[in-house]
């Protein structure tokens, strides 16, 4: 579980990748949880 392991976010930050444990921005839920209400 260090560098070399791609599914945790050290492992992703080494290898360049993206995905659930390192996504492409930190979302901010509140703002997320609002933003479906207005779609709604």
């Amino acid at each position: 579980m260090g560098k070399g392991d791609r599914k945790t976010k050290k492992g992703k930050i080494t290898k360049g990748s993206y995905g659930n444990s390192r996504p492409h921005k930190e979302v901010n839920k509140a703002a997320q949880k609002a933003k479906k209400e207005v779609a709604q």
